[in-house]
């Protein structure tokens, strides 16, 4: 669907990392993992990023966490990190099939800004009385209270910023259950190192669901 969505709240949730929640337009429906295209015009341009949810679900709100890097960010990142209480954006989809789907048990791999879908993912999945794991990549860690709290709720959370040390968490997240699923969300880098070790630790890459964001 094509929307104009108001903002409800803004904050930030970590280095360079803002946390974006709207007010859910009549007859929006979206699953964890999922993502939205943003648009607005700045300056009398015209840009448009999609972002996935960083919800675990779709009720009177809904939420997106936008990575801002400080060096780079251009007027579209800049203005939505300015974005505040009863602002509007138009917004499309929602778009992709990497969501979760109620699975008996999700391990979520992500990388940078995957760790959006990764904390709504594993709160839906926790929510669900569901198995959750997930293995966090960045050196600038966002949402931490989210993670504490999925920590606190039973989850399996690890966060690093060690490359190397990527293989050995995927592999003690993957227990091959039956009903497991596994999540992959972060760049191109991430997504290359997170699908080698699923495969090193023997599970199945190509059953993954993956969103890569270029």
């Amino acid at each position: 669907m094509d929307a104009t969505v108001t903002v409800s709240a803004a904050r930030s949730v970590g280095p360079g990392t803002v946390a974006i929640e709207f007010e859910t337009p009549t007859g929006f429906e979206a699953e964890p993992g999922q993502f939205v295209k943003l648009a607005a015009e700045v300056d009398g341009e015209s840009y448009a990023r999609f972002y996935t949810l960083s919800s675990p679900g779709v009720g009177d709100t809904f939420e997106v966490t936008v990575g801002i890097d400080p060096d780079e960010a251009g007027p579209f990142s800049q203005h939505l990190e300015s974005l505040a209480d009863g602002d509007t954006i138009d917004l499309s989809g929602p778009f992709g099939d990497s969501y979760y789907d109620g699975d008996a048990r999700v391990v979520v791999l992500a990388g940078g800004p995957g760790i959006g879908p990764a904390v709504g993912i594993a709160e839906a999945a926790v929510a669900d009385d569901n198995d959750a794991a997930v293995v966090y990549l960045d050196d600038a860690p966002a949402h931490e209270d989210r993670l504490d709290a999925l920590r606190d709720g039973g989850a399996s959370v690890v966060v690093t910023d060690d490359d190397a040390a990527l293989a050995d968490a995927v592999a003690d997240a993957l227990t091959g259950v039956e009903g497991e699923q596994v999540f992959v969300y972060g760049f191109a880098g991430f997504v290359e190192a997170a699908t080698d070790a699923i495969e090193t630790a023997d599970g199945d890459a190509d059953a993954a669901k993956v969103e890569n964001f270029g």
